[in-house]
């Protein structure tokens, strides 16, 4: 079970989110924040192995609680904010930061299944995401499982496609 703490200063948002994330078996919402304060609370006592997180957020912004929790408490997380398009500069600077993936949160519910098919997939990812070098999550194992050569052949190409969090872990390759 992945367990994932959305941080959100809208309600709706964090709402909407959570209802979401709850239709598949593999992921809990253990709780929401509407503040990087009220989430630091959370992280410390829930210890969700992803975090959701916005940007614009009042008493401080999501990059700078990025930044500071990459510095003191590494965890996945996963931008979600209308601020964060595609290829912007606050997205990248967000990646620059230690965030696994950027997601931009629907101009509309319309496209809400949209947004929460490629979240879940982004959350999934980044629940066995390398922060700082280190695998987050200890139990890798029981997610992906080992596979075993069946020979030995050193006449074959290796082929290795990336997603999300994907170019970090094929510099560790």
């Amino acid at each position: 079970m992945i367990r994932v703490l959305i941080v959100d200063d809208s309600s709706l948002v964090r709402k909407v989110l959570s209802e979401e994330l709850s239709k598949f078996n593999d992921v809990e919402v253990v709780g929401t924040a509407e503040d990087p304060y009220a989430a630091r609370e959370k992280i410390v006592a829930l210890k969700p192995d992803v975090i959701t997180l916005d940007i614009e957020m009042p008493k401080m912004n999501g990059l700078e609680f990025l930044e500071k929790l990459m510095a003191h408490y590494p965890i996945p997380v996963i931008i979600v904010s209308s601020l964060a398009p595609e290829n912007s500069a606050t997205a990248i600077k967000a990646f620059d930061l230690g965030a696994v993936d950027v997601i931009c949160k629907p101009g509309s519910m319309y496209s809400t299944p949209d947004v929460s098919t490629r979240l879940i997939h982004s959350i999934r990812a980044a629940a066995i995401a390398k922060i700082n070098g280190k695998i987050y999550r200890k139990d890798i194992n029981q997610v992906i499982p080992k596979i075993q050569p069946s020979f030995l052949s050193f006449n074959k190409i290796i082929a290795i496609g990336a997603s999300t969090g994907g170019p970090q872990a094929i510099q560790e390759i």
